[in-house]
């Protein structure tokens, strides 16, 4: 079970270094557009890059932590013991984590079905008429989180049992 959840993060980190570099390829081509062919009307693309970074960011969230690299308060952390430490992770998650992501899952879910149901578009005029993609990442990244959360558990707590 933990290697599935560890899988479905490792997938994600996979799919959104490709999306990383179809940012900085969309972020040339508003900039050659803009300014090279002295094309103005590139509302389409600018918000494509402003979409496709913010999926990145918050997609990548739980890929983050399983990798261990958010940032954290370490005064007291990188001091502590493996079992310590495990016991802080074990209850940052159950605490914190999981119960804020499962928060923001379901109030995020609500503000995306609404979105899809009024098929909610840009308002800027040539811009993307998909708007509701976007608010859909926000249940989505939230979802991802909540795996990862519950695999950083398992882990820990297998931790737990094989040191103690």
């Amino acid at each position: 079970m933990l290697k599935l959840l560890d899988a479905i993060s490792a997938l994600t980190g996979r799919v959104l270094i490709w999306l990383i570099f179809g940012v900085m390829i969309f972020t040339c081509a508003v900039v050659f557009m803009r300014y090279v062919l002295g094309n103005s009307d590139v509302t389409f693309y600018q918000e494509l890059v402003i979409y496709s970074h913010a999926s990145a960011f918050m997609l990548s969230a739980a890929w983050t932590l399983k990798r261990d690299g958010h940032v954290r308060v370490d005064v007291l952390y990188r001091s502590m013991g493996v079992r310590s430490k495990a016991w802080v992770n074990i209850i940052g998650a159950l605490v914190f984590l999981l119960p804020v992501s499962i928060f923001l899952f379901f109030t995020s879910f609500e503000f995306a079905s609404h979105s899809w149901a009024i098929q909610e578009a840009s308002g800027e005029a040539g811009g993307i008429p998909a708007v509701f993609l976007l608010k859909s990442v926000i249940p989505l990244a939230s979802l991802f989180l909540i795996i990862q959360g519950l695999a950083e558990v398992t882990r820990n707590t297998l931790l737990l049992y094989k040191t103690g």
